[in-house]
């Protein structure tokens, strides 16, 4: 069994690479330019961090609130845009839409997005690009819940795999991909919502047999990733919070700014980069994500 001691390496300190942002969500990291790119929400851009030069640069302004963002399969970016309720794709600069509507009509805000080794993918679709003044435009839900979705560029098939959670956010995969996760964030409004990821198996390209398997009390579990044996990557409230597939609790590592998303990359893998209120973090870990490897 894992323990934090063995995921990070002797002496390993968390270091802040970049300040200047408001809210900063949607890390994901980019092979072929060798950089961290993430979205600082509320100022309406996209920023990238250049590790061996340690510069950070904007990419993009006025990008309607992008979110989270994940490589596909052919490198190209896909990125969720709160402020034009849709997915779509960054191919070199070139935005273009993948999926805007689910029966006839618009999504909330998508939040967070993965890619499955078929191609197909899966995003969640919460309200806080409609209800939150400074991540988007103000709007209602027009299909009256929050879903996560899966889409299927091939046959362009877009269909609901999880309808059972309040505010879905961040999401991802088990290594063999058995099992999809999937954090409910609803207590951010709510005083008795979820702060908790469910978990569901894969069975003949259907979700089954949802359990709640981690909550945690420091705020909510917004963006998380899962290392190559399976533990999980928290965000939280007071840092980053390390369960094992289980739900066991197996360590916290301590952020002096309240995390939103986190993500793994650097040329090895093994470097996280931590996406927190003003400010990017890094750390070098021990592990690396589990989609990279299969």
């Amino acid at each position: 069994m894992s323990s934090l001691e063995n995921l990070l390496p002797n002496g390993f300190s968390v270091e802040r690479v970049y300040t200047g942002a408001i809210w900063s969500e949607g890390p994901c990291w980019i092979p072929l330019r060798k950089c961290l790119r993430w979205s600082d929400i509320p100022n309406n851009r996209i920023l990238e961090y250049y590790p061996r030069t340690g510069i950070t640069e904007v990419y993009k302004e006025e990008v309607e609130f992008t979110n989270g963002r994940t490589l596909d399969l052919d490198g190209s970016i896909i990125q969720c845009s709160h402020g034009l309720r849709r997915l779509e794709r960054d191919r070199d600069g070139q935005v273009t839409p993948i999926v805007e509507t689910y029966d006839g009509v618009r999504f909330n805000s998508p939040n967070d997005v993965i890619v499955s080794r078929d191609g197909s993918i899966w995003f969640t679709d919460p309200p806080y690009g409609i209800i939150v003044e400074v991540e988007g435009h103000p709007g209602v839900k027009e299909y009256q819940d929050c879903y996560v979705f899966s889409y299927n560029p091939k046959t362009k098939k877009l269909i609901p795999v999880v309808t059972d959670i309040e505010e879905p956010n961040g999401l991802a995969f088990s290594p063999d991909e058995s099992i999809l996760y999937v954090a409910d964030t609803s207590a951010i409004f709510k005083p008795n919502g979820n702060h908790h990821i469910r978990a569901y198996d894969m069975q003949d390209g259907r979700l089954k047999n949802g359990r709640t398997i981690i909550i945690i009390k420091e705020g909510v579990i917004d963006g998380f990733r899962v290392d190559k044996d399976g533990n999980l990557w928290c965000s939280s409230e007071i840092g980053v919070q390390v369960f094992n597939s289980e739900g066991l609790h197996l360590g916290t590592i301590p952020v002096p700014e309240k995390v939103g998303n986190l993500a793994f990359g650097g040329d090895d893998g093994m470097d996280l980069f931590i996406a927190a209120n003003t400010s990017l973090y890094h750390i070098k870990t021990s592990t690396v994500d589990a989609a990279k490897h299969y």
